[in-house]
């Protein structure tokens, strides 16, 4: 089977929050902006999640059959280190949360 993989940004927060999707279909670009456009407008004004990108994508999981990479769907988390104590399996927990965020390194 392949996957597509989808992103979306969210440049109005310091955090620069971003969402992961996953679809069997592949989208054009176009298509994709388009879905994007919709499932914003359908919940601009009545969305509950902490973010924007976050509704958009719960909003095309439901109504395209996109899978949102959220937290809820991790099995499991490891951090990785140069050092071997630094290498561990994450716990789970529900008081913190996983985002994307990209830098800068300059």
């Amino acid at each position: 089977m392949r996957l597509f993989f989808y992103e979306l940004h969210e440049g109005a927060t310091d955090l620069l929050t971003d969402a992961l999707l996953v679809s069997e279909r592949d989208h054009t670009p176009d298509q994709f902006a388009t879905m994007v456009s919709a499932a914003r407008a359908a919940i601009l004004d009545t969305f509950e999640e902490d973010t924007l990108v976050e509704a958009i994508a719960r909003e095309l999981e439901r109504s395209h059959g996109f899978t949102y990479i959220g937290d809820e769907k991790l099995r499991a988390s490891m951090s990785v280190g140069m050092e071997d104590e630094d290498t561990f399996l994450v716990e789970q927990s529900d008081e913190f949360r996983t985002i994307v965020a990209e830098m800068e390194t300059s």
